[in-house]
């Protein structure tokens, strides 16, 4: 294999990362790494990433992590999904920084644990929701009259933002609420190559809830 890439499927980060490797047509596979076993984590720090965090791709005697830092190589590497001028470019990385900042991860924390770990409510979930309210409200309002984040076709800012979105698990925010991230998740799911994160990755939990609607992107086979 080209590529491959350490990665859980739960994870939106390694979404980001496989999501990427599929769209862009490449020769990669999975290396499941089970974070919720702690020798598996202890020896994961210590041969593969010493920060101690998912996900990593390698290629040759090449080993990136963090996803922001692997969806730019990938799109350096390949020409894809980059931008179209040096503006876009700026964009993407703009937007690729508020995702990593502020759109991901209350959404993801508070994802894990009211929709994988079935937490009860508290002041901690209540304030990362209100955080990944605010976001949410923030990023419909970018996509109220642009197909994309970035320019008028897909970029590394949509497959990074995009990632945790396409999760169905419970999060107690009605995302009805936001039509025109809706509506953006189906465009970018409509690409011939995407795929769901757990027809991408194998999985170490499963979820304790769900979202309750219809799958945003497209049926799984």
């Amino acid at each position: 294999m080209e590529y491959q890439l350490y990665c859980r499927a739960e994870s939106g980060n390694c979404y980001k990362a496989a999501m990427m490797l599929n769209l862009c047509g490449l020769n990669w596979q999975p290396r499941f790494v089970d974070f919720f076993d702690d020798e598996t984590g202890r020896n994961f720090r210590a041969d593969v990433n010493e920060i101690g965090e998912l996900p990593v791709l390698k290629t040759g005697g090449l080993r990136l992590s963090q996803s922001g830092l692997i969806l730019t190589y990938l799109s350096d590497k390949t020409g894809k999904f980059g931008g179209e001028t040096e503006d876009e470019r700026r964009e993407v990385l703009r937007w690729i920084l508020y995702d990593n900042h502020r759109f991901t991860p209350n959404y993801a924390t508070l994802r894990m644990m009211i929709g994988l770990r079935g937490m009860p409510e508290s002041p901690v979930t209540e304030w990362l929701r209100s955080q990944a309210v605010a976001a949410l409200e923030t990023v419909n309002e970018r996509l109220k009259d642009r197909p994309f984040v970035v320019g008028s076709d897909l970029t590394i800012a949509d497959i990074s933002m995009s990632a945790y979105q396409f999760y169905q698990e419970e999060t107690g925010i009605d995302r009805s609420r936001y039509p025109h991230i809706r509506t953006w998740l189906q465009r970018i799911a409509a690409h011939p190559s995407w795929a769901d994160a757990y027809d991408l990755m194998p999985r170490a939990m499963t979820p304790t809830s769900t979202n309750g609607g219809a799958s945003i992107g497209r049926d799984r086979k």
